[in-house]
């Protein structure tokens, strides 16, 4: 059983595979792409903990 792994999202055609600049192109885009989707998903479960915080502490603060 043999995995067939795509490094790339795109496949490029063999012709352009020797081209050495235009795969690590593709790579530096890929890499990009995840980590700004990574970063995201980061900021996004830091403001939704943070509003639950906020909601929490938000009721003592105003008792006072």
């Amino acid at each position: 059983m043999t995995q067939n792994h795509i490094a790339t999202v795109n496949p490029l055609p063999s012709s352009i595979l020797h081209n050495s600049t235009e795969v690590r192109r593709q790579y530096t885009r890929t890499a990009a792409k995840q980590a700004m989707q990574f970063i995201s998903r980061k900021i996004r479960v830091f403001n939704r903990n943070a509003v639950a915080v906020a909601h929490e502490i938000s009721p003592v603060q105003s008792s006072h």
